[in-house]
């Protein structure tokens, strides 16, 4: 049983297809009803996918999502996926913009984490841990970003929290690891995505030459979740095509 957070677009809903056709049964988060509804369908012809609207950042989105796993005694794996940016000039940054990113990116992971920690306990063997899985960015390790001055704060600090509650959880057989993608196609790229000038520049300073896909991002998601990453926690791995290494 797996948890995906903004599971209803991007990088969410391609890990959401990685984990259902792996034969996990999925749950996956959305604001927007419409949008959580396509997904849902979209999703379906690969296995089992319940979806859930609420807004994780809220204590409400929290005990919506609480509440449609009340029949599941044990979660394996939450993916604290959802995310969302803001870019602005320095002089004309608001406070919200602050107030609002780092609420999704760095509050909501944790309160999701509390949440479920019960579950995940429940889940986890001494040979095969229950997986905490944060969705982190490069942009909280590189000063290259586009005027996004909250959002590359939030990232640093979903790695720096992935890092003590990977601490934290180790003795209750809970593992804690991020990834940190680069450019991957998203509803927060398609302002890059939609201009082929723009993607060609960008693709100049991935060192692979090319933007990430879902099976980047979905592979990389399963083995977290997988027999085969139990010995590790504590980690931020970057899924960059390069960029890191570069820079």
């Amino acid at each position: 049983t797996a948890v995906i957070t903004g599971g209803s677009s991007g990088l969410g809903l391609a890990m959401a297809e990685a984990y259902l056709r792996s034969g996990a049964r999925v749950y996956i988060t959305g604001r927007k009803p419409e949008q959580l509804a396509a997904a849902r369908q979209e999703l379906a012809v690969h296995g089992e996918v319940r979806a859930v609207q609420g807004d994780v950042a809220t204590p409400e989105g929290v005990e919506a999502l609480r509440a449609a796993l009340a029949s599941e005694d044990r979660l394996h794996v939450l993916i604290n996926n959802a995310g969302i940016t803001w870019g602005s000039s320095v002089e004309k940054f608001p406070a919200e913009a602050w107030d609002s990113v780092l609420s999704v990116n760095v509050k909501a992971p944790f309160m999701l984490v509390q949440a479920f920690l019960a579950k995940l306990q429940t889940a986890a063997t001494a040979v095969d841990p229950a997986r905490v899985i944060n969705i982190g960015s490069v942009y909280g390790v590189t000063s290259q970003v586009l005027r996004a001055w909250s959002y590359a704060a939030s990232k640093a600090a979903i790695h720096q929290l992935t890092k003590v509650l990977a601490a934290e959880l180790a003795p209750r057989g809970i593992v804690v690891n991020a990834i940190a993608p680069g450019f991957f196609p998203s509803k927060m790229t398609h302002f890059m995505t939609s201009n082929e000038e723009r993607m060609a520049e960008m693709r100049k300073t991935i060192p692979l030459g090319r933007e990430g896909s879902k099976a980047d991002i979905g592979a990389l998601a399963l083995y977290l979740g997988s027999r085969a990453s139990s010995y590790m926690t504590g980690n931020v791995i970057p899924l960059d095509g390069g960029v890191l290494a570069k820079t």
